[in-house]
């Protein structure tokens, strides 16, 4: 049971901790809303993780071998979702800053927050392939229980979950930091600019 809590902990904050077009969003995201929402963003992308890792433990090699032949489109699919964010934030934050009389913009639900960052990490192919590569060489020609099992997924859940609570964490710090238009407008272009150039290496990788 250890060995499963471990080797998911390792697991999750392997596929997390690199900071990608997701992270960086969800840093964006937490410093022009509140720490509420960019948990519930952090919630999304770690139920995603957690979801990819119940697959890789139930499925292995098999889900891996489903995801494959789609991969290039899903990989597609997920650039495209993080550029219409990045454009999207981009000119909100545009207009917010040059009509100093317009309507502050009603804050994001959390629930959609959750949502939305579940449904970019999901469209990810290379998260499910990425757990099926571990469990398959980790626990080749072993049988699991059902107890290690769940812990694994548990395990890689809750290092996920974590891991994106302090990225959330650095985004509400940041916006307190910023507080002033411009600087909100800055950092606003600025993530824009780094979830679309990441992105666009997405679709050329």
């Amino acid at each position: 049971m250890t060995g499963a809590l471990l080797a998911g902990l390792v697991a999750g904050y392997g596929i997390a901790i690199p900071v990608g077009a997701v992270g960086a969003y969800l840093v964006a995201l937490t410093a022009r809303t509140s720490l509420r929402t960019g948990l519930a963003a952090a919630l999304g992308v770690a139920t995603a993780d957690g979801v990819y890792a119940l697959v890789a433990v139930l499925g292995g090699a098999a889900a891996a071998g489903v995801v494959a032949p789609v991969a290039v489109p899903l990989r597609l699919v997920s650039a495209g979702i993080l550029v219409l964010l990045a454009v999207r934030g981009a000119v909100s934050a545009l207009r917010s800053h040059r009509d100093a009389t317009a309507r502050p913009v009603t804050p994001l639900p959390p629930g959609r927050a959750y949502a939305g960052l579940l449904g970019v990490t999901l469209v990810n192919p290379a998260t499910v392939v990425y757990f099926a590569a571990l469990v398959v060489g980790g626990r080749a020609g072993a049988a699991v229980s059902v107890p290690e099992q769940a812990a694994f997924v548990l395990a890689a859940f809750t290092a996920s979950a974590s891991w994106q609570a302090l990225l959330a964490g650095g985004g509400a710090l940041l916006g307190r930091v910023l507080t002033g238009p411009r600087g909100r407008l800055v950092t606003t272009l600025l993530s824009s600019a780094v979830i679309t150039a990441i992105a666009v290496r997405l679709v050329l990788s």
